[in-house]
């Protein structure tokens, strides 16, 4: 009975450490990091903070870019499982509190501002 239940303890360690290894960003890819309000539980891990890359085009497929800048709550759900750190399901994007959805939505927005605009309201 010992046997099982660590086996299964380290293979639920394997899994998070692989989660967490095939989620990793690249080097240079702009990131920003949100803390969340409401923490998301994953099983024993409690989520605090969703770290969001810039999306290459390819992540942005099937979405319209006014429906991102207009925070279409369709949309969100459906490219920011695709640039979370930890990776979010669309159901864990879903329940999430609106106030981390926005804010979620707002660092995605951010890297949809050309440098050259970012300059000039700074």
């Amino acid at each position: 009975m010992t046997t099982k239940i660590e086996n299964q303890s380290t293979e639920t360690q394997a899994v998070e450490k692989n989660e967490e290894q095939t989620t990793a960003t690249a080097p240079g890819v702009p990131t920003e990091v949100v803390p969340l309000e409401t923490p998301l539980q994953r099983g024993k891990t409690l989520v605090k903070e969703i770290t969001v890359r810039k999306p290459m085009s390819g992540g942005m497929r099937g979405v319209s870019l006014v429906d991102i800048m207009n925070f279409e709550v369709t949309a969100l759900h459906k490219v920011l499982p695709r640039i979370t750190t930890p990776s979010l399901t669309e159901a864990e994007v879903k329940t999430l509190d609106i106030v981390d959805l926005i804010q979620l939505g707002t660092a995605l927005n951010g890297f949809l501002i050309p440098k050259k605009f970012k300059e000039t309201e700074a």
